[in-house]
């Protein structure tokens, strides 16, 4: 076939070579230039005075915003490119770069005309005539490759087959048609994607995000993105991805992490974890809040100036229910109880005073709502509590009315990940304690008096020309405070992380089927817009609390389903097959698109731990470079091992372990897997090894 542009295909490959790293260090030199300007612009605005503020801090945040970009786009910058029938050539990278008549120079990945990149086919080639994959490091090409259209799988085999690392690559060119027309969705809402293990779910999903930066930029640059996975060492593992492709304004936490002030991995019992991930427990958290709105019952005496009046049951018990019908949080209640409790104490003060006078009765009213030990009293009866305080007291049997021993432990203030969700929840209950404003009070007091010290000093009692201005002849303490104000410049994610009311324009869930009904409404509350990329596998569940339907957390959702398995060679699937039906008779394995040769083994042994250092050793020498990792007990639990992957895998004891924890041990190698046993193997295992 000829076609315009068509003569360096006949070039030796050297020569392509060449002449490709000629491009490529060209595109080098033009980040650079961009990046040198940005840096040279963000000094300059640092430096100027003469800008209002917020232009200069607006201008400030774009710069640095776009020298971030431009640092992630380093490795890797540019690793495609595609020809069209028309003869136009196009590069295709991680950011845009543009010549000085602003023609692209390289598109980003994410630009709609990038899309037959990932989804031309030789059945659908979408107008191209080749795709051409770089392999970029350190600036070098180090190699290339072309589909001429008529094969798909070459670039995804090379990368299948490549060495594991300790962190996620990602798959920006090798993605599938398939992942291509999820991770391109913009549908509102919802989006569910369901697949087995190896199906690339994740990576399709941290790339959906890395899209939606790209079109929604504006609204999602201001409330940032939240990905929640399954435990430190995942999020270790894929946080390298969304950065690589030039995002910043995300959030990792695991479901121990999204209560500020608490990090916690301590999972609690399958029981406790059922009880406290039912939204029953609603009910036992709004009765612990209630606990602490007590009665007096012996009465409280209150001094006036002209007699003692009695606080007693009936006369909180009127107060209460007064201030409870405005169901407000249980601390911003508590002046509404403290003004109901003044005026029911009116009445009988007055009996006691034995005149019926309205001036007297107004000077009673006054004394009552000023009296400090009606005020203490009501922080005896009505407490400040914070969420911590009532948790850990109800755990330790404090909360008198609440019949809960199965809640009972001896560290009461030592949280779980399943107490995460009840101390938000108790938070929006009991709402702020007045901590936060009273150390902003304190903050904007020592402001203004700082102004004021600054004022006295620039005062002058006497001008030394009449015509001369001072300072104070312009400006005050008061403005002088205001000025001092420092915007909080600390990056989205930092901010976002440490303030547990802020919402997120996208949430994106991972291991979404460990997450319990309770953990739902923690992120809900995070995403109100229900903007949301939800990743998951139910047959892959192992939290007693977790999913087991999507439609039992959403009401409404998109879903989505991937098939085929980019991981799991065949010969390791054929093992793990009969295992999932264990899980679920119904479930589909998905279908593995190579295979290895390499054969899974078992051996049974009488010392694990020597059997697994033979091993180790013999992987250090066979296949040096290559991961590797030995999960089950007493070594990485399976849980632990979710979402991750290694070029080998030793499993240890499957008989200890159940069906799903089994199904997610053996899909979690690229090339080998072998199985080391001290009792017999599961009857679903023999005959398969």
């Amino acid at each position: 076939m000829n076609y315009p542009g068509r003569q360096d295909y006949c070039i030796t490959g050297g020569k392509v070579l060449v002449s490709e790293q000629a491009r490529i260090t060209s595109l080098y030199e033009k980040l650079d230039q961009e990046r040198n300007k940005a840096t040279a612009d963000l000094a300059a605005a640092l430096r100027d005075t003469l800008t209002q503020r917020m232009d200069r801090e607006a201008a400030v945040e774009v710069l640095t915003r776009q020298i971030g970009k431009y640092r992630a786009a380093e490795e890797g910058l540019c690793f495609g490119r595609i020809d069209s029938e028309n003869g136009e050539r196009t590069y295709i990278g991680r950011v845009g770069l543009f010549d000085d008549e602003f023609e692209p120079l390289l598109l980003d990945w994410r630009a709609p005309a990038a899309r037959p990149f990932y989804t031309a086919t030789a059945a659908n080639p979408e107008g191209l005539v080749l795709r051409r994959h770089f392999r970029v490091r350190d600036r070098e090409l180090r190699d290339f490759h072309d589909d001429e259209l008529l094969t798909d799988t070459t670039a995804l085999l090379d990368a299948l087959n490549a060495p594991r690392t300790t962190t996620m690559r990602d798959i920006v060119s090798t993605i599938q048609a398939e992942q291509d027309e999820i991770i391109r969705y913009s549908g509102p809402g919802v989006l569910v994607i369901e697949g087995g293990p190896g199906t690339g779910k994740t990576a399709v999903a941290l790339h959906r995000v890395a899209y939606l930066l790209y079109t929604r930029r504006e609204r999602l640059s201001r409330h940032g993105v939240l990905i929640v996975g399954p435990n430190t060492g995942f999020l270790q593992y894929v946080s390298d991805v969304l950065p690589s492709l030039g995002e910043t304004d995300v959030v990792f936490a695991t479901p121990g992490e999204l209560y500020p002030g608490v990090v916690t991995d301590v999972e609690d019992t399958p029981p406790l974890q059922r009880l406290k991930g039912d939204v029953s427990v609603l009910d036992l958290l709004a009765v612990a809040v209630a606990d602490r709105q007590e009665l007096p019952g012996e009465p409280i005496d209150i001094e006036l100036e002209d007699v003692v009046v009695p606080l007693d049951d009936h006369v909180t018990a009127v107060a209460r229910e007064k201030t409870r019908y405005y169901e407000l949080p249980h601390n911003a209640a508590r002046k509404y109880f403290f003004l109901a409790l003044a005026e029911e104490l009116v009445a009988p003060a007055m009996k006691l005073i034995g005149v019926d006078w309205p001036e007297i009765e107004e000077d009673v009213r006054h004394e009552l709502r000023h009296s400090t030990a009606l005020r203490d009293a009501v922080d005896k009866l009505w407490p400040q509590l914070t969420p911590e305080r009532l948790l850990a007291d109800l755990y330790a049997g404090r909360c008198f009315r609440i019949g809960a021993p199965e809640l009972y432990r001896e560290d009461a203030a030592a949280w779980t990940v399943s107490d995460i969700p009840l101390l938000d929840e108790l938070a929006d209950l009991l709402g702020s304690d007045g901590s936060a404003e009273r150390a902003a009070q304190r903050e904007e007091e020592e402001r203004l008096a700082y102004a004021r010290g600054v004022m006295d000093v620039l005062s002058i009692d006497e001008r030394a020309d009449d015509d001369e201005y001072i300072v104070t002849d312009f400006v005050n303490a008061e403005t002088l405070a205001f000025r001092q104000e420092v915007r909080d410049n600390r990056p989205l994610a930092e901010r976002a992380a440490e303030d547990r009311t802020w919402t997120y324009g996208h949430v994106v869930v991972d291991e979404a089927q460990e997450l319990s009904a309770m953990d739902w409404r923690v992120l809900l509350r995070r995403c109100p817009n229900r903007s949301m990329t939800v990743v998951g596998d139910l047959a892959q569940r192992q939290a007693a609390g977790g999913v087991r339907s999507w439609g039992s957390v959403f009401d409404r959702f998109t879903y989505r389903r991937l098939e085929v398995n980019y991981r799991t060679p065949g010969e390791i699937m054929a093992v793990a097959t009969p295992v999932l039906k264990l899980v679920d008779a119904d479930a589909a394995a998905p279908v593995s698109v190579r295979r290895t040769g390499i054969k899974p083994w078992a051996r049974r042994v009488t010392d694990i731990s020597a059997a697994v250092r033979d091993e180790l050793a013999a992987h250090v020498d066979t296949l040096p470079g290559r991961t590797i990792a030995v999960i089950g007990d007493g070594w990485m639990p399976p849980r632990v091992s979710k979402g991750l992957e290694f070029d080998a895998v030793i499993v240890v004891e499957p008989h200890r372990m159940t069906p799903s924890e089994l199904y997610v041990a053996l899909t979690r190698a690229t090339q080998r897997l072998g199985i080391l046993h001290t009792e017999p193997l599961p009857r679903h295992l023999r005959g398969l090894l």
